[in-house]
């Protein structure tokens, strides 16, 4: 089973809000004492922080699934809903934080750095929130909105000073053990390193650090052998050091064959923008100071081999030291040397201006509505989608159960200004709107859905423009039942002046008792 590991995949998601309460106060000689209910509490946040107990991602790599608490719902009595508890997700120093395409969100480097990784959700209001004088008594409140959720990428990029390069077996892990207090595993067969180790050395009064990479072979830029997932480890490294196996018994190799062919795969593996010195610019690996290490010099072929070859590297440039992690035969010089590098990458770090980009202001425009309505179409009819940040909060805090919740809906886009701009964009009643993306609310625009809800004498909970929403006339049909009734009413007028011509209609009482009297006797047949 895997003990380091340098790459996961996290999928991290804040906590939900909570939903605000519908609650009415009531106490002896006042049932209605007005609205106290709570508000929701906020999600939980999801945030990394830099831990120096953290010197791996196995625990991510095991359990890569994290999510914050949730909040709690309002209460009656105006108790609000408590609030999701942040979840802290330790990470080793040297952690760089990427999305799946690549693009870096942040470099987390020092004890205690921290990363929001996904944002709690927020708390619904409460129906005491959203009471004002002319809404005393709401019958809704508002729901919790969902946290944050997003996958991303942790590696670990090793904070060393120094890294120490060559082929496996070349006596990288005995030359950090002899030069630190770290234990690196030793053996005699190759890729013995699995994992980076680091060692703290202390040369004089500069105090460093080396970092053992896991060998490199011909072909580790393009994924061959171990070196191409461990390089990212010698990025933010000042310097490297060529370790040089001195000793070896493999006929096809020698000291500068290993260095040409470590140097092209250097030269070929290129460093992302995760690490930038102060100026802003990368360092290519090929490029930053190097020192060459001949090792195994305690062996008698090894001696003669670094005499043979150390007049052409130093012909070439380079700093040879000859050393040998058995019998610490040059150790104290390769320390200093180190030292020096260190010493004058840290103070052209401290001596360089950084370079920091001017802050550019854009402040909001006057006319911005703060929402854009992009027409579509879908099966050949219109489709009108409402994109902004607000009205999509405002569509997840609803409750749709709720009559009155949806006319306090309608009165918020209504006042942002959502249906004078429908109307500028060509939009007509019954065409579709979507408010959101694709996972957004659909539904059929009426324009007749006015602000003013606060003004509707209905039942909490209720809202006259919603109930009967269904039911509800056009214009044109409205028109229709005018004229209809119009047409009722001169029939019903025409029809009682042809009875009054007909003198069905009489003045007096005793006129209509006679006619009835009348009336009857025709009915008996009595001619008297």
């Amino acid at each position: 089973m895997a003990s380091f590991v340098d790459r996961v995949v996290l999928h991290v998601s804040g906590g939900t809000g909570g939903h605000g309460c519908v609650s009415v106060k009531r106490e002896k000689f006042k049932p209605l004492g007005g609205p106290d209910g709570g508000n929701g509490g906020n999600g939980g946040d999801v945030i990394l922080r830099v831990s120096a107990q953290t010197t791996t991602l196995l625990d991510y790599h095991h359990a890569p699934h994290r999510h914050a608490t949730n909040g709690g719902p309002g209460m009656g009595d105006w108790r609000g809903g408590k609030n999701g508890e942040t979840l802290i997700l330790p990470v080793p120093d040297g952690t760089v934080i990427k999305t799946k395409d690549g693009e870096v969100l942040a470099d987390l480097v020092g004890e205690g750095t921290e990363y929001i990784a996904a944002a709690g959700g927020q708390g619904g209001l409460g129906n005491a929130s959203l009471s004002s004088q002319k809404r005393r008594a709401p019958g809704f409140a508002l729901l919790g909105i969902e946290g944050e959720s997003s996958d991303i990428v942790l590696e670990l990029k090793s904070i060393a000073d120094i890294a120490l390069v060559g082929f496996p077996s070349a006596g990288k892990s005995s030359l950090i053990a002899a030069m630190s207090a770290a234990r690196p595993k030793i053996a005699d067969y190759p890729f013995t390193t699995l994992i980076p180790n680091l060692g703290v050395v202390q040369a004089g009064e500069v105090r460093f650090t080396i970092a053992d990479v896991p060998g490199l072979i011909e072909g580790a830029s393009e994924g061959k052998g171990l070196g191409h997932n461990f390089l990212r480890h010698v990025e933010r490294c000042a310097a490297l050091v060529h370790v040089l196996d001195c000793g070896t018994l493999e006929s096809d190799r020698d000291p500068l064959s290993d260095l040409a062919i470590i140097e092209a795969e250097l030269e070929k593996y290129a460093v992302d923008m995760s690490y930038a010195g102060v100026d802003g610019e990368v360092v290519p690996l090929n490029e930053r100071p190097k020192l060459v290490v001949l090792n195994k010099v305690d062996l008698p072929d090894g001696k003669d081999m670094a005499e043979f070859v150390r007049p052409d590297l130093e012909a070439r440039g380079y700093r040879v030291f000859e050393v040998s992690a058995t019998s610490h035969e040059g150790l104290r010089q390769l320390g200093f040397a180190m030292a020096e590098i260190v010493k004058a990458a840290r103070d052209a770090v401290q001596t360089a201006p950084p370079k920091v980009a001017p802050p550019v202001l854009r402040p909001r425009a006057v006319n911005e509505s703060g929402f854009k309505i992009r027409r579509e179409e879908k099966n050949l009819e219109p489709l009108f989608r409402v994109l902004g940040e607000k009205p999509v909060r405002w569509v997840k805090q609803t409750d749709f159960t709720n009559e009155e919740a949806i006319g306090y809906l309608a009165d918020r886009l209504a006042k942002l200004g959502v249906e004078t701009e429908l109307f500028k964009v060509g939009a007509k009643p019954g065409d579709t709107v979507v408010i959101g993306e694709d996972d957004g609310v659909v539904f059929d625009w009426e324009p007749t859905m006015m602000a003013g809800a606060e003004l509707l004498a209905t039942p909490r909970g209720t809202d006259i423009r919603v109930a009967d929403i269904g039911d509800r006339p056009t214009r044109s049909q409205k028109r229709d039942e005018q004229i209809e009734r119009r047409e009722a009413k001169a029939a019903a007028r025409a029809e009682l002046e042809a009875e009054r011509k007909a003198g069905i209609w009489t003045e007096s009482v005793s006129g209509r008792r006679a006619q009835a009297v009348k009336e009857s006797h025709l009915d008996s047949g009595d001619d008297d």
